[in-house]
């Protein structure tokens, strides 16, 4: 193999390296980088065969994804609506037909009759059970208090998949006019169903707008055309195996329809991030006159190694939400890791062999030629990815006034963050649809105009032998309790025993969770169990509550450990733990501020119900803190190769930032046009995620990558490297770094570890 020795540059120099460093001898390759390019073609062919395979495996995945999954499966309010469903079908309605007779009364009896006529063929449907209305019960819950809607309630048996096909094929049959009345229909069933449809055809709708939009971008980045294909063409190869891998998980376990949005994004952003970060590193190493072959080598070895941590990085933040009981958490938690590992795979093993095949081709048509009249070698350096003395001028710039920086963005991020301290949690209801939705109409025409909420309030299920006065004590101490409206029931079926409670206030406010546990505080002869929304949200925030702080542990000790291997620094991991949570201050503050307190609402197209649901904080400072850490792991690798190189640290910091500043801002963009573009569903909860974790990326690469972490890096000065003689003995084993740690040169006054004396030349022995 042809070796090529570059001379040394004068710092600043594109693509060099600070005056005075040693020439590289590139090494042989190693034996992953011979094993990923000895049959460039050959491993081509079987990557676009696996790719047609995943479009087979994941067709038709989002048709087998649940709607649901928010529930604390071992919490009491779960057992007791499985168990109400079990011995009181009836009582547990999930379709509801909204019934308006426009001027006449629901009392009329032509209406009547009709309403009744719609209710038996209901009852007449397969799958669907406990049919009943205002017009055979008579009771005022279901009946509009200005008398022209009234309600049809019903049962669809089934899981969610299930339920979906029941209602889609009697949904034509009983929506629209029926002689004297229009028919709306809504209930749980009916908004799930529809927030399923919204999503896929969202999910459409935001590929369509982020790919394009990206190979522009990429374009912009690269100049070249081919350049910019790579990391498209592997983020597709992400985006479909992503598919597959929910399909394939959806035979072993509950995957939430939302995953499908954000895991398709992690797929297509972190895949374009990875190959962004090799392609770039890839020229950068043509530039110095290195081979094809060598290039591939040394990029694998250093900007390869450096993906391999990023992505292990992000699946820690991701699998830590597999400590929470709710499958909504959990489905990402599987669905993240391996699509991570899927977009990493794809960039350590197939972009390697098409760069050994495309070679020096790779920056083939330079589009950028169109714009400019000439190119001068400035123009060329650019085009190559080599230059980036704007980021060394910023560089030095903000360690010159480090405390000014470092205090003023701190403010910032904080003041940023201070709406999240008014943060009220809430569930996912109708609310998270678009106005115009059929069953979010319908849910908002109950909430406004039926009295007591029809389905709104608390179920106690009483299980074991006890006589009628019994009941009737208990019905009379909880119809005591000040925030009951009214209690009814109870209805009686062998040992079990059935009541509702109707709070005075809202469904799912504090008053009514409050009642939540004042009812469970009675002390009865039979066991009691209590369900309905607030009871279900009561138990939702008790267990992420509890797991909270062991998922916030897992994340802080594995990823202090791994930033530990790749620094061998006891402050760096420290640093960037800390600097990433606060990076998502802004995020936080803004989804309080916007999507609880209503502000955009109109511009953004979206009804606020008050409240947050409460596992999308988990979710979003999971999935952003590793996107965090992603870009952090990328800037700290560049400075550690480059202080292990020249022993300098705040050459080192604003070297490191030269290198991968405009290269982090570049990802951070692209990222962020995929989750914006993900953020223009319909669906409110999607929206927050998408709109939420593209601030959250951008503040991190716009503010805390280019002027927190170089200001905290140069007031903490060489100390940032100290390591405890046993843990930087440890690190010198163990430890993973990118660069390939040539002796410091002379005249530097940085003491020599074990690794840098091993690595030294021989007449610095």
């Amino acid at each position: 193999m042809t070796e090529v020795n570059t001379p040394p540059r004068a710092e600043g120099a594109p693509g060099g390296a600070p005056e005075g460093a040693p020439e590289r001898t590139p090494r042989r390759p190693g034996r992953y980088t011979r094993l990923v390019t000895a049959r460039p073609r050959l491993s081509l062919l079987v990557a676009l065969v696996l790719t047609a395979l995943a479009v087979l495996a994941g067709s038709g995945v989002a048709d087998r994804l649940g709607s649901g999954g928010w529930e604390d499966p071992a919490a009491e309010s779960t057992y007791a609506t499985k168990a109400l469903e079990r011995e009181f079908p009836d009582s547990q309605p999930n379709l509801l037909l909204l019934v308006d007779s426009g001027r006449a009364s629901v009392d009329d009896p032509q209406v009547a009759a009709e309403a009744r006529d719609l209710a038996g063929r209901l009852a007449d449907e397969k799958g669907v059970t406990g049919v009943g209305s205002y017009w055979q019960s008579g009771s005022p819950a279901l009946r509009a208090k200005d008398g022209h809607e009234a309600l049809i309630a019903a049962r669809i048996t089934g899981d969610d998949n299930a339920m979906g096909r029941t209602l889609d094929r009697i949904a034509p049959h009983f929506r629209g006019a029926h002689g004297p009345v229009q028919v709306k229909l809504g209930g749980i069933v009916a908004v799930r169903h529809e927030m399923q449809t919204i999503i896929k055809e969202d999910l459409a709708r935001a590929e369509m707008i982020a790919l394009p939009i990206t190979l522009v971008l990429l374009v912009m980045v690269f100049g070249s055309a081919i350049a910019a294909l790579l990391p498209l063409g592997i983020g597709i190869v992400a985006i479909l195996g992503t598919n597959a891998v929910l399909r394939g998980l959806t035979a072993f376990t509950d995957v939430s329809v939302f995953a499908l949005n954000l895991t398709t994004a992690l797929g297509l952003g972190l895949a374009i991030d990875y190959a962004l970060f090799i392609v770039r590193r890839f020229r950068e190493e043509l530039s110095t006159g290195a081979t094809p072959s060598t290039a591939v080598g040394t990029t694998l070895r250093t900007a390869g190694r450096t993906v391999l941590f990023s992505a292990l990085t992000v699946a820690v933040s991701l699998a830590a939400m597999m400590v929470f009981p709710q499958y909504f958490l959990r489905s990402f938690a599987y669905a993240g890791i391996a699509v991570v590992l899927l977009a990493a795979a794809a960039a350590l093993i197939l972009l390697p062999a098409a760069l050994v095949l495309l070679g020096h081709r790779v920056n083939s048509l330079d589009l950028r030629r169109l714009f400019r009249r000439r190119r001068d070698p400035k123009r060329a350096e650019a085009a190559t990815g080599t230059t980036g003395t704007t980021w060394a001028r910023a560089a030095g710039l903000v360690m010159r006034r480090a405390p000014l920086f470092a205090l003023g963005t701190t403010v910032l991020l904080v003041t940023l963050g201070l709406p999240f301290l008014g943060v009220k949690f809430g569930t996912a209801d109708d609310r998270q649809l678009p106005s115009t939705a059929e069953s979010h109409v319908v849910q908002e025409h109950i909430r406004e105009g039926f009295p007591g909420s029809p389905g709104g309030g608390l179920e106690v299920l009483a299980e074991g032998r006890a006589g009628a006065a019994q009941y009737a004590s208990y019905k009379q101490q909880v119809a005591a309790l000040p925030e009951v409206a009214r209690v009814d029931g109870p209805l009686i079926e062998g040992d079990a025993a059935y009541f509702t409670v109707q709070p005075k206030g809202e469904a799912v406010d504090d008053p009514a969770q409050r009642l939540v546990g004042d009812i469970r505080a009675l002390h009865t002869p039979f066991d009691t169990k209590v369900t309905g929304t607030a009871a279900v949200l009561v138990d939702t925030k008790h267990a992420i509550a509890q797991r909270l702080p062991w998922a916030a542990a897992f994340i802080a000790v594995v990823t202090l450990l791994l930033v530990f291997l790749l620094t061998g620094s006891v402050l760096i991991p420290v640093q960037a733990v800390v600097l990433n949570a606060l990076s998502l201050t802004a995020m936080f503050g803004a989804v309080v501020w916007v999507f609880q307190d209503g502000h955009l609402s109109g511009a953004l197209g979206f009804t606020s119900s008050g409240s947050i649901e409460t596992t999308l904080p988990v979710l979003m400072f999971c999935v952003a803190f590793g996107l965090s850490m992603d870009y952090g792991v990328f800037l700290l690798s560049r400075i550690k190769e480059e202080y292990d190189r020249t022993g300098d640290h705040d050459a080192a910091v604003r070297h490191g930032l030269q290198r991968t500043g405009g290269l982090i801002t570049a990802a951070a963009v692209i990222l962020a046009v995929v989750m914006v573009a993900i953020g223009t569903s319909r669906v409110t909860n999607t929206k927050m995620l998408g709109l939420g974790i593209a601030l959250a990326v951008l503040m991190d690469a716009m503010v805390v990558r280019s002027l927190l972490v170089p200001a905290i890096m140069r007031l903490t000065g060489r100390a940032t490297w100290w390591a405890p003689a046993p843990l930087r003995r440890l690190h010198e084993r163990f430890g993973l770094s990118e660069g390939e740690h040539p002796a410091p040169p002379k005249g530097r006054d940085r003491p020599q570890t074990a690794r840098s004396r091993r690595t030294a030349a021989p007449a610095e022995r």
